[in-house]
């Protein structure tokens, strides 16, 4: 299998063909003549959970986006995405760099996969690296915590995000399918299309999609400087936010009469501003392939064997104007098998579980001016089991996980750089979990919540020392830190009634070792000297989410809201922890009739004055935001028109979350008045 070598990003792709929206929007419209012609298998909705037993959503906390709820609310990047789901917000280096922070965790606490694989690339290093993947691809996002979670490693300690796509397909068919999606946004001027194409035929499926997304500058209430050639010096645009980004996949897989095996090939490139620097723009390019497969047995004590295993290489070049800089690589691999056996009847209840092992490995650069970082080698082996036990209408989930880590600095091959420490660092971490579900009434559903947790400290945690412009200070890591370990508890309440529900989670985490990139009284080649330490810190806060049948009748009207809020204390100092989410609420009407659909509502962000010294305050700000929907049934297609309005009062906002609100004041408020029309086309 040949990829695109991280040094040499003039090379062309391997498979070029898949960046090219046009030919496969040609072939799927093509292909829909056929597609009448075609006995199409049934084939029910199919969820790819990271939960491996796939009980319930709310005995595990998941969250997700799907369909038209993913399609309304998908923006450029994943953190943004998913920014209005219950405790989640977001990093939001500027519009097209964030990840998902969950109760008040980010960076390697929270991990980021890939069809439950792992998404290797650099966006837990820096605020300004963006999460290679673009929605316009993808069919559903998890958001998971509890044992689950465990599958994942000590970076999963806040939690999961599963990034699911069917680039290989799970399910048998026969005959063909497709969808073709496009849209516009007045805000920043996008243009965005997307294309997807499945075949079946015998025992084969075959699938193909691309996708094409450009924007420009995005729209501001106010003015802002900008030292960008070519730009205004002053206009109500964030300077340097344009973003061009384009990616696709070939997949196939054979299914047999228990199971099926899988392979995939996908790229991604994005060349986007960095928000923070008017004149430094990034190129990004990811190359994955990807096995899987899975084997049902009809006798023995395994109901079924999955597997996958992925090699990715990813190149994150900093250009200063044409001139390319500091460039980052990460190249790797990982695999996992996971053994799911039978239920073991044990007096009145039912063992059901997973065990499994997992292996990952990357080797990580960075070269140039600014890196921070020094080239590292990083591997890890896990094994992991989890356990659920159900007697009547309770269950318990149990889990355990045990890794060994490896951790190499290896310096720069420049032998002018000589600032990094060499060496290796090798952890133990050991995890463990439990949860329990009770359907306490027929309307009521009780859960809890408790895990001790480890993470071996990152690379760069360890052996960095450099200027970091994102940050814009002078980073350095620890080689002594030890295993970053959380004790972690959240019970809920879940209510419905008919199309009434309610469901409220209150949790608390404490960090005996909490590794953060804390401030020093020193200063390195200008820059103010941050370091990163082991503290003592608590995360507790609230979620709830509901919704209320209004009215009944020729359509429907409910009343819909959430909220959240995170407190977070650094216990050895009692500062407040950066970058932390105020208090946020939200509500909303949704209407729905026939093929109508509409929804308008709002969202709240109390004033977040609790920050560390050397953090900038936010005041309060409501965003306003709308949405309507038509299903339309065309000669056996079906299209689902769209239009969305975010920030209806054109509101001026920073936010709480964001790391540039405090290093970079003024240059990076939350996009203003912005509408979006679209159309999804499936046949």
């Amino acid at each position: 299998m040949s990829f695109i070598s991280s040094q040499n990003s003039g090379r062309r792709t391997p498979f070029p063909f898949l960046t090219s929206f046009s030919a496969l929007a040609l072939m799927a419209i093509s292909s829909s003549i056929f597609a009448t012609q075609a006995i199409a298998q049934a084939v029910n909705e199919v969820i790819i959970t990271g939960n491996p037993l796939s009980r319930s959503e709310n005995a595990n906390n998941v969250s997700s986006l799907s369909g038209m709820n993913l399609i309304q609310q998908g923006q450029s990047t994943l953190g943004e995405t998913l920014n209005n789901l219950p405790g989640v917000s977001s990093t939001y280096f500027g519009p097209n760099a964030s990840r998902p922070i969950v109760r008040g965790l980010d960076g390697d606490r929270i991990r980021v996969l890939s069809n439950s694989g792992a998404s290797l690339d650099a966006s837990s290093l820096s605020y300004d690296h963006a999460v290679p993947l673009d929605v316009l691809s993808v069919e559903r996002i998890e958001v998971l915590r509890g044992p689950a979670a465990l599958q994942y490693g000590g970076s999963a300690i806040g939690g999961v995000v599963n990034v699911i796509d069917n680039r290989i397909p799970r399910k048998p068919m026969q005959g063909v399918l497709g969808k073709i999606q496009l849209q516009g946004a007045s805000g920043n001027q996008e243009v965005s299309k997307g294309a997807l194409l499945e075949t079946g035929f015998g025992s084969w499926v075959l699938h193909a999609d691309a996708f094409d997304r450009n924007s420009k500058d995005v729209k501001v209430p106010q003015a802002l400087a900008c030292t960008k050639p070519g730009s205004p010096e002053l206009s109500k645009r964030i300077c340097n936010s344009a973003n061009n980004a384009n990616g696709g996949a070939l997949g196939a897989s054979l299914f047999f009469d228990q199971g099926f095996v899988g392979l995939s090939l996908q790229t991604y490139k994005s060349q986007y501003g960095t928000v923070a620097e008017d004149e430094v723009t990034i190129g990004m390019k990811s190359d994955r392939a990807a096995l899987e497969g899975a084997w049902r047995p009809t006798s023995g004590i395994f109901k079924s064997v999955d597997w996958q295993a992925s090699q990715t290489r990813y190149q994150h070049t900093e250009f200063e104007g044409a001139e390319a800089g500091t460039v980052f690589a990460n190249k790797g691999h990982d695999g996992r098998v996971q053994l799911r056996h039978r239920p073991w009847k044990t007096g009145a209840g039912t063992w059901e579980g997973v065990w499994g092992w997992q292996s990952e490995q990357a080797r990580f650069s960075a070269d140039g001016a600014e890196a921070f970082a020094p080239f590292s080698h990083s591997r890890t082996q896990a094994l992991f089991a989890i356990e659920e036990f159900s007697i009547g209408k309770a269950s318990l989930n149990v889990g355990v996980r045990r890794e060994q880590v490896s951790v190499q600095s290896l310096g720069n091959p420049d032998p002018s750089v000589d600032r990094f420490e060499l060496g290796t660092r090798k952890f133990s971490p050991q995890s463990y979990a439990m949860s329990s579900a009770w359907q306490w009434r027929p309307n009521w559903r009780l859960s809890a919540n408790v895990s001790r947790t480890e993470r071996a400290p990152k690379d760069y945690e360890l052996f960095a020392n450099g200027p970091h412009i994102a940050t814009a200070a002078w980073e350095r890591g620890q080689s002594g830190l030890g295993l970053e370990k959380a004790n972690s508890m959240d019970i809920s309440a879940q209510w419905q009634k008919g199309a009434h529900q309610l469901k409220l989670t209150a949790f608390q985490s404490r960090f005996g070792n909490f590794i953060g990139l804390l401030g020093s009284k020193e200063v390195e080649d200008d820059l103010p000297v941050q370091i990163y330490q082991g503290v003592r810190a608590k995360f507790s806060g609230f979620e709830t989410s509901g919704q209320w049948r209004l009215a009944q009748s020729a359509g429907t009207l409910d009343l819909t809201w959430r909220a959240d809020a995170v407190r977070a204390i650094n216990l050895n100092t009692n500062e407040a922890m950066p970058r932390i989410a105020p208090l946020r609420l939200g509500a909303g009407l949704v209407h729905a009739t026939g093929a109508w659909s509409s929804h308008l509502g709002f969202d709240w962000h109390a004033a977040q004055n609790r920050v560390p010294e050397g953090s900038l305050t936010t005041p309060a700000f409501t965003l306003w935001h709308g949405h309507v929907a038509y299903k339309q049934k065309v000669s056996g297609s079906v299209l689902n028109w769209f239009a969305r309005v975010d920030n209806l009062s054109n509101q001026w906002a920073y936010s709480a979350t964001s790391i540039l609100t405090s290093t970079a004041p003024g240059k990076a408020p939350l996009p203003g008045r912005s509408v979006k029309l679209g159309v999804l086309a499936s046949f």
